[in-house]
């Protein structure tokens, strides 16, 4: 009964315009049932659970299914995410692979790791746990999204402070091996385009970003500077259509050596980096 019903609710998510109706009527139907999407099919027809139906109804209006849930998944992390901070996506896996890669052919014993925008805390949290000897230091503007990462971060290594990401971290100036951010780069612009899920229950102060959407990864690129060790990185996240732009922030002029474009598992541009240069 309960794979009827998920078939069912499919149909009802695909009709709504719910981009993964097959993902998110199975994730439902296994959160509302306590088990796992692979245990689906061992939930007798007398456990069906009627509040199944609530929360395809609540996905319907695209209310994201990460608050529905309550978790997300990120990497091999689960968060508690909620409204007030932003879902992490699958997309930024990608910038914290590379991360990961860059920091591990540095050699460096206990590198030293800034998180910018910090969010749920995914990225800080992601590098910590796989970076091991790792030094991680994230800061998050919001209080309504700090609710979140303070509980994501609890017990974790990760040294989470309040504050904008212009003007944190004074005290590690110049001594920072790597700069990672997912910050908002949405230009205003664009306000309409944006999916209901990101744009009715995303904050926006985790979305938009001035009117091509590039004013904090501009605050964002004196701030890295500030904070790189010469030779370190600067790893930031940005819009599929602003390929062409964000490298050309990080320049030979104001620093920095060796800016590039990379692009994500479906081969969109989608995070520059860049090396603070030697003096």
């Amino acid at each position: 009964m309960l794979l009827a019903e998920v078939a069912q609710a499919t149909q009802r998510l695909a009709d709504a315009g719910v981009p993964s109706p097959r993902n998110d009527a199975e994730e439902l139907a296994a959160f509302v049932h306590g088990v796992k999407r692979g245990e689906l099919h061992s939930v007798k027809d007398s456990d069906f659970d009627a509040r199944y139906w609530e929360t395809i109804a609540r996905r319907e209006a695209r209310e994201p299914l990460q608050h529905i849930t309550g978790r997300a998944y990120f990497r091999y992390l689960e968060l508690q995410v909620g409204p007030g901070v932003f879902v992490p996506r699958p997309e930024t896996e990608s910038v914290v692979g590379w991360a990961i890669d860059a920091v591990r052919a540095m050699d460096v014993v206990e590198p030293l790791i800034v998180d910018l925008c910090t969010g749920s805390g995914a990225i800080a949290l992601a590098l910590a746990q796989e970076v091991p000897r790792s030094r991680v230091h994230a800061v998050e503007l919001s209080e309504d999204a700090l609710k979140w990462t303070r509980k994501n971060v609890e017990g974790s290594r990760v040294k989470l402070v309040q504050g904008d990401a212009r003007d944190a971290f004074p005290e590690l100036d110049g001594q920072v091996d790597l700069v990672v951010s997912n910050p908002p780069y949405i230009p205003l612009t664009e306000w309409e385009y944006v999916a209901p899920e990101a744009r009715d229950h995303d904050p926006e102060l985790a979305l938009f970003s001035g009117e091509d959407g590039l004013d904090l990864i501009r605050g964002i690129e004196r701030t890295a500077h500030r904070l790189l060790r010469p030779g370190g990185v600067v790893v930031i996240e940005h819009a599929d259509t602003q390929g062409g732009q964000v490298p050309w922030i990080f320049t030979e002029e104001r620093g920095w050596a060796d800016a590039a474009d990379h692009p994500d598992l479906n081969n969109r541009p989608r995070f520059a980096t860049a090396r603070r240069a030697m003096p």
